[in-house]
């Protein structure tokens, strides 16, 4: 199980750890175990079922190299990362990607393509040019800008103030990425997050268990419960009072997600729920849903296979898909 949000660190751990804490254990003899970090641009935590425990200790320590290595690739606060480099040179010249980054972005094109442009990862171009004018910065927002040669691996910019940020959607690859190495090294129990976002692999426990997941606007309270087992989730929740990434409350960016169209905060949601096939997709497709709002969004999710989502909208009612597996605990 994968969920993601846009909500503070610790917050979102909290939700791995009452997880693990109220399941039974898989079996006797092992014991659970947990690393953290800060990776990323924000906090990143692994626990793990294992029989042994060195063997433990050097599966989490392997998904902590995994998400450091990610971020030195991805960061676009690095100056010597691969993302960096792209947005210094795409305006002027064909760049060759890694076959990682080259899949990163084919597949942020791809939800781009699905949702209509509001999932876009050149949203970032606003925030870059802000100093010189919103104008600017929002000419330059446009996936149809990317110019992606698949076969040659390279990607070019069509507009020269063009930038990228591959932002929670990195953050939900380095999830499934880390949940690949904890297979690799015989983890069958483990939940691995990143920032909004954490991924149950296997049971946590020999009987069912449940992670709530909480409304925005109502502290403290979860909204449902759902059931630890293999799924992926993501959460797109808006927090009030601007982000100094994006401007100030008054210029309409009142939290981190943004509608590309008009570079401003969405008001007609509160919080999306996701469940889906991967970390990746289901980061993706939350952003999107909330951009949309609840009827596109709630189309946009009928549309696909093996997605499900949850939506609060601002007046705080819950809007659901067909298939939503609600383990207890409504609002």
């Amino acid at each position: 199980m994968f969920f993601a949000a846009t909500t503070s660190g610790q917050r979102r751990f909290d939700l791995a750890r009452r997880a693990a804490d109220s399941a039974l254990a898989p079996g006797r003899g092992g014991a659970w175990m947990r690393r953290d970090d800060e990776v990323l641009g924000t906090s990143v935590s692994v626990e793990l079922w294992s029989e042994e425990h060195d063997a433990g200790e050097a599966a989490a320590a392997a998904v902590i190299a995994e998400m450091h290595r990610i971020e030195r690739s991805t960061s676009p606060h690095r100056q010597d990362s691969e993302l960096s480099r792209i947005n210094r040179e795409a305006a002027t010249r064909a760049v060759p990607l890694s076959d990682e980054m080259a899949r990163l972005i084919e597949r942020a094109m791809h939800f781009s393509h699905l949702s209509g442009g509001a999932f876009d990862i050149t949203h970032a171009s606003v925030g870059r040019h802000r100093d010189a004018g919103m104008r600017c910065g929002e000419a330059a927002v446009g996936w149809r800008h990317l110019q992606l040669d698949p076969r040659a691996r390279t990607l070019r910019f069509g507009h020269p103030d063009l930038c990228i940020d591959l932002g929670g959607f990195v953050k939900g690859h380095a999830v499934d990425s880390a949940a690949a190495t904890l297979r690799r090294h015989g983890i069958r129990h483990a939940i691995v997050g990143a920032g909004g976002g954490c991924r149950v692999i296997g049971r946590c426990g020999g009987r069912p268990g449940s992670i709530p997941i909480h409304d925005a606007g109502r502290a403290g309270e979860a909204v449902t419960l759902l059931p630890l087992e293999e799924i992926s989730i993501a959460i797109a929740i808006a927090i009030a009072g601007g982000d100094p990434r994006i401007g100030p409350p008054d210029d309409g960016c009142r939290h981190p997600i943004v509608d590309p169209s008009t570079g401003r905060s969405p008001a007609s949601v509160r919080s999306v729920t996701i469940l889906g096939p991967d970390g990746l997709s289901c980061e993706a497709l939350s952003k999107s849903v909330f951009v949309l709002g609840v009827e596109s969004g709630l189309q946009l999710i009928a549309s696909l296979a093996d997605v499900d989502a949850l939506i609060v909208d601002a007046g705080g009612r819950q809007h659901r898909s067909a298939g939503w597996p609600d383990a207890g605990g409504d609002g």
